[in-house]
């Protein structure tokens, strides 16, 4: 008899979510990726206004990253033109989810189509069908139009906000949620990759009711323009505190010192890593999981091990299963 595979629900955005699905992949989860539409900048940015339709560069990333295809077939996927003056910027992934969305008239079709076509492992979803605008609201009062446009404020957010506010979530999505084993949270940019996510009423309402476990994997790095100084606790408060009430059960950090080079690297950025307060969190009921999760690429560049995390996911579902039995 074959075993059920665990359902794995994953939001987010970014570099950060493509780096997670992408290890886990290979495990036996039955995996669906919501994926943020806030972006508005470069390819995607141009493509949404273009063809009032949400952006594709993330969801073309996450469909990437879940994909089994010859890498040069990922890797054309990817592409990016970079001599011609109308095509500059632009990925053929992006130009393909555009074209398919201009034929089948429904964006979250033209996912799923491309996702048969690249053999994607599982279902990626966008949080919603159609374009939207994020806004902030910085501390001092002022507000800011535009996902691109927010870090470059350089000011502390006080809150994200979507318009349309009342924009419908996908049935697939919520269905997913409801069904979920557990729920993935980042990582991602805060403020501009995951929270957007949760603002979509119906997606955050459906996590805070959805009986799966809710995991954040906290990010690695503050981020200049999003999180300066925050810790792993701010980052928790934030997004509790956008989707109105505490949910998230457990937390996921990095337990490895960074190389100093790497710190000062990014220190140039006015970035450093997120500090792990364990006590706070626990004091907020959290469940706190420390790992070596981080990988240092070679351009000093910090991200999550997805092979590790994915790793540590097949035996944290196999432990915490193991221990609700004892």
């Amino acid at each position: 008899m074959k075993k059920k595979q665990t359902k794995l629900v994953v939001i987010g955005g970014g570099t950060g979510l493509s780096t997670l699905v992408r290890g886990l992949k290979h495990h036996p989860f039955d995996i669906t990726a919501i994926v943020t539409v806030a972006d508005d900048g470069g390819s995607s940015g141009r493509l949404r206004d273009d063809y009032d339709i949400p952006p594709p560069g993330d969801v073309r990333n996450v469909i990437a990253a879940l994909s089994d295809v010859e890498p040069l077939v990922e890797q054309m996927f990817q592409y990016r033109f970079s001599t011609s003056e109308d095509l500059g910027g632009h990925s053929l992934g992006n130009l393909m989810l555009t074209a398919l969305t201009d034929i089948t008239g429904d964006f979250n079709r033209a996912i799923s189509e491309m996702g048969k076509v690249l053999k994607v492992h599982g279902r990626v979803i966008p949080a919603a069908n159609k374009k939207i605008n994020l806004h902030a609201e910085f501390e001092d009062g002022s507000i800011v139009e535009g996902e691109s446009k927010i870090p470059m404020a350089k000011k502390r957010i006080h809150r994200v906000f979507l318009v349309p506010e009342n924009v419908t979530a996908l049935p697939e999505a919520i269905r997913a949620i409801q069904r979920a084993d557990y729920i993935l949270v980042g990582p991602g940019s805060l403020y501009t990759s995951i929270i957007p996510n949760l603002l979509v009423k119906e997606i955050g309402e459906a996590v805070l009711k959805a009986k799966g476990r809710k995991i954040y994997v906290c990010n690695l790095m503050t981020q200049k323009g999003e999180t300066i100084s925050y810790t792993a606790g701010d980052h928790v408060h934030a997004i509790h505190q956008h989707v109105g009430q505490p949910f998230i059960d457990a937390i996921l950090v990095n337990d490895k010192t960074l190389p100093s080079p790497v710190k000062e690297l990014y220190k140039e950025e006015s970035a450093e890593p997120v500090t792990f307060d364990v006590a706070k969190l626990e004091s907020m009921g959290l469940e706190v999981i420390q790992r070596d999760i981080a990988t240092i690429r070679q351009d000093g560049a910090v991200r999550h091990n997805s092979a590790n995390v994915a790793e540590w996911l097949v035996d944290y579902v196999n432990g915490y299963h193991a221990r609700k039995s004892d």
